[in-house]
C-alpha cells in the first residue's frame, strides 16, 4: 500500500526505475537501454522487459562498464536520492576483480628520463612488434 508517496517495505518496483534509484545508471532511459541490450539478469534469468518487477530478495546480475555486478535487492526505492541512500537498496555480492598479472611490461620499455625515442629506435621497435626480428 502506498501512502503519501511512500513505498511500502517489501513492495515490487519496475526494474528500470529501481536501477535508476539505485544509481546503477544515470537515468531511466539509460536503464531501459541497458535492460533491452540483455545486460541484466534477474535470479539468473535474462530479461529484456524494462517493466519487470523486482523486490526484496531478487538477485540482479549486471554488466556495467565491462564489470560484473551482482546485487541482492533489499528494498524498492522511493526516489533517486543521494548515493548513501541508494547504497541501502542493495547488497553487493560481486566477485572481487581479477588480479592483474605481475611483471607485465610495455612492449618497448624505456629507462625513465631517457626522453622520446629517436627515429631509429622507433623503427627498431616497429620491427620487433611486427616480428621481423
Amino acid at each position: 500500500m502506498v501512502e503519501n508517496g511512500q513505498a511500502e517495505r517489501g513492495a515490487k518496483q519496475r526494474l528500470d526505475r529501481w536501477l535508476c534509484f539505485s544509481r546503477a545508471v544515470k537515468s531511466r532511459t539509460l536503464a531501459q537501454k541497458l535492460i533491452e541490450s540483455g545486460a541484466v539478469r534477474i535470479n539468473s534469468e535474462r530479461t529484456v522487459a524494462t517493466d519487470h518487477k523486482v523486490g526484496a530478495g531478487d538477485v540482479l546480475t549486471l554488466t556495467l562498464h565491462s564489470q560484473l555486478k551482482v546485487w541482492r535487492v533489499l528494498d524498492a526505492g522511493e526516489r533517486r536520492g543521494p548515493a548513501a541512500a541508494a547504497a541501502t537498496l542493495y547488497e553487493d555480492l560481486s566477485p572481487p576483480p581479477l588480479p592483474r598479472e605481475a611483471g607485465l611490461e610495455p612492449h618497448a620499455a624505456r629507462e625513465p628520463g631517457s626522453g622520446r625515442p629517436t627515429k631509429k629506435e622507433r623503427r627498431e621497435t616497429d620491427r620487433l612488434q611486427e616480428g621481423e626480428g
